[in-house]
């Protein structure tokens, strides 16, 4: 059973991060108490744990502030998860070991859920996406490196949906250019196609 502060910091990190309209605000912690249904100790431990991740500011006398992802943050982001991406994809294209079929399923997964009110849901699986190509690898280092990313990378998802109308059908055919460059064993596709859905993002976030 999860303890107060495991409850607290999942639902910060998972729900209240990844809203958009909360990215720069300050954080109420009997709100969040009365949310979660914890005391507010809790609360101030998972926030504590989130400000040593740099997710949240801690300010004097005013509290705890979502510290919103600067255009340098997402730019170093998409750059990271560019290199352990491409790696993960030729790793799998020499190996021939692609996990098309769990791949194809999350696509799918996606595809039923481009309404506005499931924006939240469709990042949770686009991320999944992509963690399964890294996963796939088997090299639990990279995982947990990749994993570490995960907060700031559906936050980056959620606020580009936001942003571009028509940004979910995008990546729906972004992503399928990439199942597509896997399926037919070409690396160099496969990595032209990575860049260039992460390429794409950038752009919508860097534009606002």
């Amino acid at each position: 059973m999860a303890s107060g502060r495991e409850k607290a910091y999942a639902y910060l990190k998972d729900t209240v991060l990844t809203d958009p309209e909360m990215q720069g605000a300050f954080l109420s912690e009997q709100e969040l108490a009365d949310r979660i249904g914890v005391s507010r100790t809790p609360i101030r431990e998972a926030l504590l744990l989130l400000a040593a991740e740099d997710l949240v500011e801690l300010v004097p006398k005013r509290g705890a502030r979502v510290t919103p992802l600067t255009g340098r943050e997402v730019r170093e982001l998409m750059e990271l998860r560019g290199v352990v991406e491409r790696y993960a994809a030729q790793q799998l294209v020499a190996a021939e070991r692609v996990p098309l079929e769990e791949l194809r399923s999350l696509l799918e997964q996606q595809r039923a859920l481009t309404g506005a009110e499931d924006t939240r849901e469709f990042i949770a699986v686009d991320h999944r996406f992509h963690a399964s190509l890294v996963s796939a690898v088997g090299n639990a280092l990279l995982d947990r490196h990749y994993d570490s990313l995960r907060s700031r990378q559906v936050r980056a998802g959620v606020v580009a949906v936001y942003n571009q109308q028509g940004r979910q059908e995008a990546v729906l055919d972004e992503h399928e250019a990439i199942l597509d460059a896997l399926a037919g064993g070409d690396a160099q596709a496969v990595c032209a196609a990575i860049d260039h859905h992460l390429g794409s993002t950038l752009k919508v976030l860097l534009a606002g």
